[in-house]
Parts: structure tokens; C-alpha cells; sequence
């Protein structure tokens, strides 16, 4: 089995190719803004890579970048339409880029206008949902749970926490566990996973 993967819900995206557990292409890019233009010149090397064996695209939903997410899921679905091969989205917070990644783990966020995310990982899947936090309720809970490993894909430790790892998601290890895939995918609607609402403001009144 050759599993390609596309993460880009970060501003570092990356693309790999996964065959029988092992990775045989991995590149890594950074933007700050999109990932339109760093996106397709490795995502072409992959391709080659593969060549005629791809069976299975894998793509990083996030949380994270809104743009960057679609970024990818736009071009795994492209990619899955004319290969006429399987896409599967996976939440980015399955796959920190560690070596030693444990089975449980916790990836918390800023999730912008005084909100924090945390998502609890078991075995490569979420536990529950991806739960929204305040200030106060994220420090609870972090001092709450000092047994399991804390990550971050953020550049810092959201609210300066202690003993959180700074990671990044990976596009190999997303790649990893779409080889666990059992069966054929069930089809999917692909959209990045949204942490809240769209924030609208309202134009002042005229004076």
C-alpha cells in the first residue's frame, strides 16, 4: 500500500509518502499566509514517488489555518478525482512530528479571542470532541493532568504552560495511520474543522 499525505493546516505544511509503514518521501515547507504556492513543487516529487501504486490520500483537517486546511483538502480531493484512488481526512492533532509519540497525549491551542483547544488523543483517535477553553479553565485543567504529555502546534505554550512540548503535525505520521484504514473509506465530506463560530461584526450607525 502507498499512502500520500498533505498537511497544511500550519504554517509549516509538509507532504509525504508512506509505503508498508515506511516513509520514503517527506518534505516540510513554511508560510506564514498560504500554502498555494509552496504546496505544489513537492506535492509534485510525491506524485513521482508513488507513480502508479497511490491508493490512498490522506489530508490534515487541523484545527488550525482555515485557508491552509482547505489548501490541502482542494488539492487531495483533485488529486483523489483524477487518480480515482481514496481520500481520507484526518484531525491534524493525531500526529505530532515525535519519535517517541505516546499513546495518550493532549495537543492544546490558542483558538484566538481568548479561547484555548484542547484535544484528547487515545490510540490515534480523539476522545470526545475538541473541547473550547477560557483562560482559567485551560490552567485548571493542565495543572489537573500531569500525567499525560501536553503538545502545542503553536509557536509557544498557549498561556506560558509548563511542561508542554512544542511539536508540529506531520504529513508522515498522518500518512501512518491512514495505512491503518481498514476496508474501503467511507466517503466523506472534507472540511476543516472549525473551532467556533465566524466572528461578525456589525458596521457602526451613521451619526
Amino acid at each position: 500500500m502507498t499512502t500520500l499525505a498533505i498537511e497544511t493546516s500550519n504554517a509549516r505544511g509538509g507532504v509525504a509518502v508512506v509505503r508498508g509503514g515506511v516513509v520514503v518521501f517527506e518534505r516540510t515547507f513554511v508560510s506564514e499566509r498560504s500554502h498555494n504556492s509552496q504546496l505544489f513543487a513537492p506535492l509534485g516529487e510525491a506524485l513521482a514517488v508513488c507513480g502508479s501504486d497511490l491508493q490512498t490520500i490522506v489530508v490534515g483537517l487541523g484545527p488550525g489555518s482555515y485557508t491552509g486546511a482547505r489548501i490541502g483538502i482542494a488539492a487531495a480531493q483533485g488529486l483523489a478525482v483524477s487518480r480515482g484512488v481514496a481520500v481520507i481526512g484526518l484531525p491534524s492533532v493525531l500526529a505530532p512530528d515525535v519519535a517517541d509519540l505516546p499513546r495518550s497525549f493532549v495537543v492544546c491551542g490558542d483558538a484566538r479571542r481568548g479561547s484555548f483547544f484542547t484535544a484528547e488523543i487515545y490510540d490515534g483517535h480523539v476522545v470526545g470532541e475538541i473541547y473550547l477553553h477560557d483562560a482559567a479553565g485551560l490552567t485548571s485543567l493542565r495543572a489537573a493532568d500531569t500525567e499525560r504529555v501536553w503538545f502545542s502546534f503553536d509557536d509557544k505554550a498557549p498561556l506560558m504552560l509548563p511542561d508542554v512540548r512544542l511539536a508540529k503535525p506531520s504529513a508522515a505520521t498522518l500518512a501512518k495511520l491512514g495505512e491503518t484504514q481498514t476496508g474501503q473509506p467511507l466517503p466523506q465530506v472534507l472540511e476543516p474543522i472549525y473551532l467556533a463560530g465566524a466572528f461578525v461584526t456589525t458596521p457602526k450607525k451613521r451619526v
